[in-house]
């Protein structure tokens, strides 16, 4: 079986070294503006994700709808972290405060001008939840499980993914809203629509999960 094997792997290392590097002929081949003029978009990789894959990009929000409440089950059986221990010195709680700010505002840019810059939905719903995780590290547990409350995060969470599901079920379907003048920020159909709801599904998710790690595993 050795001999089966090192054969397979010589002639392997043969066919690598007779096989010719020359490279296709690519000068006839658009298919970045082909993208471009069936979106309606600049942003070809948001043109990808949010309309020729459309099909992948909703059983990623499944998925992970699907992971958050997988951590909700297994951690129910935990007990709570009896300490949390959290930043407390001015200049961490100031630095802090300071990079979710910025975060805050990348994932702001990043949900709305997703679709004609680099960015979209999934990156502006990171750089939201890094904005949250920054400011949870900085303040009470209590003071967060309070503002998660109030602010019905679960809820707008669950109607952002079924308001995601619905809108690109209608996208499918055939349907498309007006692509608009290329390059402006109202242009491209729904992608901008589905770009913010992503941005807020992933942003809320991430909050959710966040909430549940420090309250059963603490943060340090």
């Amino acid at each position: 079986m050795r001999w089966i094997y090192l054969l397979a792997g010589i002639a392997l290392g043969i066919k690598i070294l007779v096989t010719s590097n020359a490279l296709p002929d690519l000068s006839q081949i658009t298919i970045v503006e082909t993208i471009v003029r069936e979106t309606g978009i600049p942003n070809a990789v948001s043109g990808i994700i949010l309309r020729n894959r459309l099909y992948d990009t909703i059983f990623e929000v499944v998925v992970f709808t699907i992971s958050i409440l997988g951590v909700k089950f297994l951690l129910s059986t935990e007990q709570p972290a009896t300490t949390v221990y959290q930043f407390t010195d001015s200049p961490s709680i100031v630095l802090a405060r300071l990079g979710a700010t910025i975060a805050a505002l990348v994932s702001i840019e990043l949900a709305i001008r997703g679709h004609l810059s680099p960015g979209g939905g999934f990156a502006a719903g990171v750089a939201g939840g890094t904005a949250i995780g920054l400011v949870a590290i900085t303040s009470s547990t209590a003071e967060m499980d309070l503002l998660y409350q109030r602010w019905h995060a679960a809820t707008w969470e669950k109607i952002s993914a079924i308001a995601f599901i619905v809108i690109a079920a209608i996208n499918l379907s055939g349907v498309e809203l007006p692509h608009g003048e290329l390059g402006t920020l109202i242009s491209g159909g729904f992608i901008p629509i589905l770009n913010v709801l992503v941005a807020i599904k992933v942003a809320l998710g991430s909050w959710a999960v966040m909430l549940l790690f420090i309250r059963y595993r603490g943060l340090l």
